[in-house]
């Protein structure tokens, strides 16, 4: 597999005037045609809910930010590129004049226990059921494959599986994975030590933040709400582009939410 790449948008012209946009957004009467006073009523008791959740946002990502420095990087792990299979060391996966980096471990193989679908053509299809990736972590790569592009200009993204190297370029050409770096951690304890692994050897999604300074490299900050009392995986949530959408609907996330990440081809419907 060969991998493109990524190139940032060239920065042309100046910043826009923020005063005058937010000016421009500004609709305090907002109406919508057809709608009923009962509508309106409900919908700005609503929108002062949006409000609080927008506020409550901004201050956890303050939090966030404020975090003191976590633990000195374990190692300088070794990892295996799936473009080439060529060795990349996790120091490496800094470029110059970017200092942070995001890693998503990806659950290549899946969990033992799901009985979701597998892929539905291609090499990886024929891989046992349990050695296949995890349609959960493959629509959440889906999202960060488009937003890669985007986010060169600031960080640094790596997503990590512990499958080999060749089946995960191979699962890459498949999905149309073009942006995203990918990497094999099939020969480091990475996964083990940042919480991607269990003691069994299951893998498990989290997302892992690090900085680079003077010091050397720092962990910043980890999905641990997954791994808290009552958690679940919606920390990923800000980059799972899906969630947020469904949650526009009448219909919400529904039950059987879990349906809708059965592994389809890109862009096609489940079946």
């Amino acid at each position: 597999m060969e991998h493109r790449k990524v190139e940032t948008i060239a920065i042309k012209g100046s910043p826009r005037d923020m005063k005058k946009w937010l000016e421009l957004l500004l609709d305090p009467n907002i109406q919508f045609p057809g709608e009923s006073s009962e509508y309106r009523r409900a919908r700005n008791e609503l929108l002062e809910s949006e409000r609080e959740l927008r506020r409550m946002n901004q201050q956890v990502a303050a939090q966030r930010r404020a975090l003191p420095l976590g633990g000195v990087l374990q190692g300088d792990y070794v990892f295996e590129s799936a473009a080439d299979g060529s060795q990349v060391r996790f120091s490496e996966l800094f470029a110059p004049g970017k200092d942070t980096l995001v890693i998503y471990n990806m659950m290549f193989p899946r969990w033992s226990q799901d009985p979701r679908a597998g892929a539905p053509g291609g090499e990886t299809a024929l891989l046992p059921l349990v050695e296949q990736p995890c349609p959960s972590c493959t629509s959440i790569v889906d999202g960060l494959e488009g937003a890669a592009f985007h986010l060169a200009a600031r960080i640094n993204l790596a997503v990590v599986a512990k499958t080999n190297p060749d089946r995960l370029g191979i699962y890459a050409q498949e999905r149309g994975w073009h942006n995203i770096r990918l990497l094999s951690s099939r020969n480091n304890t990475f996964n083990r030590d940042y919480h991607g692994e269990t003691p069994e050897g299951e893998q498990l999604p989290v997302l892992n933040v690090f900085s680079r300074d003077e010091d050397g490299i720092h962990h910043r900050w980890a999905s641990e709400l997954t791994f808290a009392p009552g958690g679940d995986t919606s920390s990923l949530d800000p980059i799972w582009p899906i969630w947020g959408a469904l949650d526009m609907t009448p219909e919400g996330r529904g039950e059987m939410s879990h349906r809708l990440l059965n592994l389809t081809e890109r862009g096609g419907p489940a079946s």
